[in-house]
């Protein structure tokens, strides 16, 4: 799916009032105004404790628009339901319930809650916004933190263990759309969030975000390091439908050219100084093999 908007058409109508409690530089400010331009003012918002909850602030404070119901961190997905539940009784069917969770909420602790609304086939929108560990707790591992990288909890050598692919997993659930997306390219997040809408059942959407403060960089380069980590072919731009896979939009163009090497990306962030030259030399060679594939296919 190539990008369709332009910036132009994107709607004048802001749902994110311009004062927030984020970090400066945020990646997750980006989706989140982008996001709900998409999902429009009929929407009912569901989210765990995260980075997202102090950006939109506490009670009586409010940086969104829209309703919000804030959450257990394990039960975003069914509390979700039962909000879809609600509006059902009320014969609301066209109002949207998106719940919006960080990798924490939705790898790791929201898996189960996330993993149960799909088999039960909720008419839901989940999307995670992905900074890669617990930044609001203080920038612990999770369990899409990649390997190498250096938290709170993974000090000395960085994290041991691979990243978990939790698009995969939900794609395993075969969702009518999955799709991955990332900060640094928003009019591509914007379409995508877009013709989730137009599927029924349960819709997932994983979104690549940067976070000067748990990555190690200078906040005026998010865009810039997001979209390296599409370059490189490290983080891949693409959406299933009905189980049929396809690259989109920037990765699309990548397939057969010449990419970046990944250690621009890792160059960048003080969180992957522990890195071995063979773990660095490890991931390039996953990196190219993967793309290889991807020009056969």
């Amino acid at each position: 799916m190539a990008t369709k908007t332009t910036i132009l058409d994107l709607p004048e109508d802001e749902l994110v009032h311009p004062g927030n409690r984020a970090c400066a530089g945020c990646g997750l400010s980006i989706n989140y105004r982008i996001g709900l331009k998409a999902l429009g003012r009929d929407t009912i918002l569901v989210v765990p404790p995260s980075c997202l909850t102090v950006l939109q602030g506490l009670y009586p404070i409010a940086t969104t628009q829209l309703p919000c119901l804030n959450v257990t961190f394990a039960s975003t997905a069914a509390a979700a339901t039962g909000v879809l539940a609600a509006l059902k009784a009320q014969g609301r069917d066209k109002t949207i319930v998106a719940a919006w969770a960080g990798d924490g909420g939705t790898a790791d602790i929201g898996l189960q809650a996330l993993s149960g609304a799909c088999e039960r086939d909720e008419n839901l929108i989940f999307i995670c916004y992905d900074n890669e560990a617990y930044m609001n707790t203080g920038v612990q591992r999770s369990g899409t933190t990649p390997q190498g990288v250096i938290t709170t909890t993974t000090p000395i050598k960085g994290k041991l263990q691979k990243k978990k692919d939790v698009t995969a997993i939900m794609a395993a659930h075969r969702l009518s759309y999955v799709a991955t997306a990332s900060a640094s390219f928003p009019l591509d997040l914007y379409d995508k969030i877009i013709k989730a809408k137009t599927f029924s059942g349960p819709k997932y959407i994983h979104i690549h975000t940067p976070c000067p403060a748990g990555w190690g960089f200078d906040p005026r380069y998010s865009v810039k390091i997001g979209r390296l980590a599409v370059e490189t072919g490290l983080y891949d731009l693409y959406e299933i439908e009905y189980s049929k896979w396809q690259l989109t939009g920037p990765s699309k163009k990548l397939i057969g050219k010449k990419r970046r090497p990944v250690t621009d990306y890792f160059n960048t962030q003080t969180r992957f100084k522990a890195m071995s030259r063979e773990l660095i030399a490890g991931v390039q060679k996953e990196i190219d093999a993967k793309w290889e594939g991807y020009a056969d296919t």
